[in-house]
């Protein structure tokens, strides 16, 4: 017979964002694309190559749109985060076949082109192993990069998305900047991303924090609270209901933001939400001392609130042996921001909204800094001092995405596989402009496919020496995957070609791409007139009245 693809892979479930079939179903790859999907037996003598699902899942290849890599407010030699090599490689052993990363303007940066050029030379410079995109952060947006290097970058660059902040000072941009942004990236059909928690809150209750000494990795959950996170949910709601531009807050993590988003989607408002795993899978008491659950709140352990935390002075005693300091510092290693939240209700609820569609992407927020390195998580311990606002904010978790979603959502029942196909794979690609190459097995579509494991094949933990990223640690060491474990996907396939095999080679070096985005097709629907198009109706008809 006449060999027709490079691959096959069939007798597995294909999963997509609305069915799931029978193992009837085979998919055949020729080059870098499929091109078809088709029930019948299987052709295998017209394959170059075959792949046997054995009956598990077969979905998408990851689609992680939130992912931190070499920054340049960090100077290299500070730097103890992954590269876009490390980052990748992590990635795919996860099935996460495309990232999208944060090139990041700086105050004193005038222009975005110089940006976007340095951060392809790093993705470059060591390769990737999943195909990649760019997001843009700004901070200073002049009117020159509104009006003319945001369109130069969507036409000519391929980004198509932006991200701002509503706190940190070295980042966060005002109201009236937000809203000139938002004009932009509505007329553009760019996605604008938000990170929402009112910074001014957050310095007061810092400033009451250190006054009563209580500065111990555990007290970042007190400084950024739910109420920080809600306020400028809210605040960013109304200023793109001003414009009527869409936008998406990341990393939900509290039950009051989650429920401002849907009463906003639930008015047909353009509001988008994207959470992560470690609001589904821990508590604040992760960051207390003596928690010994390896940071995963999901077999079990008890709500965390005030009087749980350690409420004794930060200035550890000048006695105490280095076993104890370090002990009681742990909790660095799980410093994010916004917090992991003190109460169950909130898991509950950011569960809830991933289930019930709120929650439109699933995203890991990979942000990592090694732990044991003094300017890493440890740059907040200084002798016998702890400052929690020393410690670089983010968690390392973008291997684990994936396969936490799929034991702990999937297997346990709190979603579908269709809904688990939807936020990691087909939504994100069509919010961020993938959906031409990405996040579906079809006919035309990249040959990015993941094979999971069928159910019962596997009884193992998470432990950092089985991950691939160049981090000390994982929040979630010692999590336990049984019955249905998908801990991590049995093969990868990035472009056509078996990317990662963790029963063969393991990683195998495929090369990573850039790709080109284009406007994703979500939240750009027309829409009404908005408040400050109907000035201008008024001021145009004055106008012609008067003439």
């Amino acid at each position: 017979m006449t060999v027709v693809y490079d691959l096959i892979i069939h007798n597995g479930r294909i999963a997509s964002a609305s069915h799931v079939s029978d193992t009837s179903v085979w998919i055949g790859i020729s080059g870098d694309k499929i091109t078809t999907v088709q029930s019948g037996p299987t052709p295998i003598a017209s394959a170059k190559q075959v792949l046997d699902a054995r009956g598990g899942y077969i979905t998408p290849g990851g689609v992680d749109t939130h992912v931190h890599l070499q920054q340049l407010q960090v100077a290299p030699e500070d730097d103890t985060g992954d590269t876009f090599a490390s980052g990748t490689r992590s990635a795919i052993a996860g099935g996460t076949t495309t990232i999208v990363a944060f090139a990041n303007q700086q105050r004193h940066d005038e222009s975005l082109l110089p940006l976007v050029k340095e951060y392809h030379r790093r993705a470059a410079s060591g390769g990737t192993f999943t195909d990649y995109g760019f997001h843009m952060i700004l901070t200073k947006p002049s009117k020159k990069i509104l009006d003319e290097e945001l369109p130069h970058l969507v036409q000519n660059e391929g980004i198509t998305s932006i991200k701002v902040y509503m706190t940190y000072e070295a980042r966060r941009v005002n109201d009236r900047d937000m809203l000139e942004i938002m004009l932009r990236t509505r007329n553009l059909g760019m996605t604008l991303m938000v990170h929402a928690e009112n910074d001014d809150m957050v310095q007061l209750v810092i400033d009451h924090l250190r006054e009563n000494e209580l500065t111990e990795p555990a007290h970042h959950a007190l400084a950024r609270t739910p109420l920080a996170e809600a306020e400028a949910t809210n605040r960013a709601i109304c200023l793109s209901n001003l414009v009527s531009a869409p936008i998406l807050v990341v990393h939900v993590s509290s039950a009051t933001s989650m429920a401002r988003i849907r009463h906003a989607q639930d008015e047909l408002q353009p509001i988008f939400a994207e959470t992560c795993p470690q609001y589904l899978l821990m508590l604040a008491n992760a960051m207390s001392p003596g928690y010994s659950h390896g940071g995963c709140g999901c077999g079990g352990a008890p709500p965390s609130d005030l009087e749980s935390l350690p409420l004794v002075p930060s200035n550890f005693s000048e006695g105490a042996d280095a076993s104890t300091v370090q002990g009681r510092y742990e909790g660095a290693k799980m410093v994010c921001s916004p917090p992991l939240r003190e109460d169950r209700s909130d898991l509950d609820a950011v569960w809830k909204g991933l289930a019930n569609g709120t929650v439109t992407t699933f995203s890991s927020d990979h942000c990592p800094s090694r732990y044991n390195h003094p300017k890493g998580k440890k740059k907040g311990l200084v002798g016998c001092e702890a400052d929690f606002t020393k410690i670089p904010n983010g968690l390392p978790g973008v291997e684990t995405r994936l396969p936490l979603l799929m034991t702990y959502g999937v297997e346990a029942g709190r979603i579908s596989i269709q809904r688990f196909v939807q936020v990691c794979c087909t939504q994100p690609a069509h919010l961020y402009g993938l959906q031409h190459r990405k996040g579906e097995i079809a006919p035309g579509m990249d040959a990015d496919i993941v094979v999971w494991y069928p159910e019962g094949e596997i009884d193992e933990v998470v432990t950092n020496e089985k991950l691939h990223h160049d981090i000390d640690y994982t929040p979630f060491e010692g999590t336990r995957v049984t019955n249905w474990p998908r801990l991590r996907a049995r093969y990868t396939v990035l472009r056509g070609k078996i990317a990662y095999d963790r029963e063969g080679q393991g990683i195998l070096g495929v090369k990573g791409e850039y790709v080109h985005r284009v406007k994703g097709t979500m939240g750009h629907e027309k829409r009404t007139e908005t408040h400050l198009e109907r000035i201008s109706r008024f001021g145009e008809a004055k106008r012609l009245i008067g003439s």
